[in-house]
């Protein structure tokens, strides 16, 4: 289940934009799980799954490297959707995410916690 909305978030992140792990975390009603969030990600490289629209809290390429990827594919695959990296760094005021009330909804989140999450990742 874990697993299956970090997937569900993730792949609504749209083309030329990110989000941090703990946006990922907050959206799935779990904000002290952005670790396990870059754990799930960990596997996702070789799948449909957008993982390199998800960046540190700073905007910070932290990737350390897998099998898979590491953090020069991450940038270039940043870069190849018009998103500025600069020193492994995205600017997260202007290439956030914020998700929608209506996703959020259909993530299954109370209202409350809908306006709390919404919040707290808004400029």
């Amino acid at each position: 289940m874990f697993k299956q909305k970090v997937i569900e978030v993730v792949n609504n992140i749209p083309h030329g934009k990110v989000v941090s792990y703990g946006q990922v975390a907050a959206y799935i009603a779990l904000p002290r799980a952005a670790r396990q969030v870059g754990w799930v990600l960990r596997g996702m490289a070789g799948n449909n799954v957008p993982w390199w629209r998800v960046v540190n809290k700073k905007g910070v390429i932290s990737i350390n490297g897998n099998f898979h990827a590491d953090r020069n594919l991450q940038k270039k695959l940043l870069e190849a959707e018009d998103i500025l990296v600069n020193d492994f760094q995205v600017d997260m005021g202007k290439y956030r995410f914020i998700a929608s009330t209506k996703l959020l909804k259909k993530l299954q989140l109370s209202d409350n916690y809908i306006q709390e999450a919404i919040s707290k990742f808004s400029i």
